[in-house]
């Protein structure tokens, strides 16, 4: 069975990049193998602590949010000077934080879809700022029949089931831990993650003659919020688009669902993507691919309450994207290195009628870089 426990415990630091943030994780795991083909990992504790050093930048970083908020404020006529900057822009942070407030609190006259514009910011920029703290346990089962890495005719099943936050709510609930004001309890002076999730993933590769392979690949995931929390952190969330995802939209522009990836960074709690690639050799290590893509994010079951992002039934798979494109790769022996090029053949955020073959022009084209294949 080759069991084997492992403990790992990790420390890291950003800076420079996004929001400054500290990262605590510490995962106590094992694994073993009961079959040459099957795997099983089950994560007793998987812990990760994270803090966000410098809130207050949140919309130099997030540029497409802040253009937004400042967008309402132009429409108002704002001129007080304690939100503007010299360019009569709102300043950050000082005038977007007044400019929020003084529009949800009612000092500011707006209309009603002005005011929710601005209410689902600061829900946002609340959200993506806020420190987390999650204690999750997960089982994840492996399927695997490749024999070797120069197999090319395989197929990989993967699950895996999380929850997380029930360990703390009961503590918390058995030390009579109170509620802040948003109703949630804290350990450690951090509103703790609480959620169930999710994931499958099927991978098939047939050899069809030579060197030439089919590849398909599905996958699902849900990650449903209850209990202590209302959304899924940011960093158990799910996106779309990159080199081993959508190919036609780039990492997280892709949804959710009709939106057309109005954020900078663009994650839900629901995914569905599948993958069609037919792999051939033009001469030697040079390879080349042809490829579909589909697939978008949703919100369900959160707090998310835009509808066109919103997953509410079998009609909300009309607004699965649909990509299409060709890649050059060349193969070092050890390391595949590949350019994959991708064109919006479907794209939901367009408007009826106007979601095909629109976009499938070069100056549309996604250019995509990666290391080795993406299923």
């Amino acid at each position: 069975m080759s069991p084997s426990t492992n403990l790992s415990i990790g420390f890291v630091s950003q800076t420079n990049i996004g929001l400054d943030k500290t990262s605590f994780n510490s995962i106590l795991s094992y694994r073993w193998k009961p079959k040459p083909t099957n795997t099983s990992r089950f994560d007793l504790i998987n812990a990760q602590y994270v803090r966000n050093l410098d809130p207050g930048d949140f919309f130099n970083v997030y540029n497409s949010t802040y253009n937004s908020l400042n967008a309402v404020a132009e429409d108002l006529n704002i001129n007080n000077p304690i939100y503007l900057n010299d360019d009569n822009d709102l300043s950050i942070p000082q005038g977007t934080s007044l400019f929020t407030r003084d529009v949800l609190n009612g000092s500011i006259a707006t209309t009603s879809d002005q005011r929710e514009t601005v209410r689902n910011i600061e829900e946002r920029r609340d959200r993506l700022t806020q420190n987390n703290l999650i204690v999750s346990t997960s089982y994840n089962w492996i399927r695997n029949t490749q024999k070797g890495i120069y197999d090319d005719d395989y197929s990989l099943f993967s699950i895996r089931v999380e929850s997380a936050g029930n360990v703390l709510a009961g503590i918390t609930s058995l030390v009579g831990e109170p509620t802040n004001s948003d109703g949630n309890r804290t350990a450690f002076g951090v509103e703790y993650s609480q959620y169930a999730k999710t994931e499958i993933d099927y991978i098939k590769h047939w050899q069809l003659f030579s060197n030439n392979v089919f590849a398909i690949r599905a996958f699902g995931g849900i990650a449903i919020p209850y209990g202590n929390s209302d959304n899924i952190p940011f960093t158990r969330s799910f996106f779309g688009g990159g080199p081993n995802d959508n190919r036609a939209w780039q990492a997280y522009e892709l949804g959710p669902g009709s939106t057309g990836g109005i954020n900078d960074f663009n994650e839900a709690n629901m995914k569905l993507a599948f993958n069609g690639e037919y792999r051939f050799t033009i001469n030697g290590s040079f390879k080349g691919a042809l490829f579909v893509d589909a697939g978008n994010i949703w919100n369900v079951l959160d707090n998310e309450d835009n509808p066109d992002a919103q997953f509410k039934g079998i009609a909300d798979l009309s607004t699965i994207s649909v990509g299409s494109g060709f890649g050059i790769r060349y193969d070092f022996g050890f390391f595949v290195l590949r350019l994959d090029t991708g064109f919006k053949t479907f794209n939901p955020a367009l408007e009826e009628g106007r979601r095909w073959f629109k976009e499938i022009k070069i100056p549309k084209a996604v250019f995509n870089v990666g290391i080795n294949y993406p299923f």
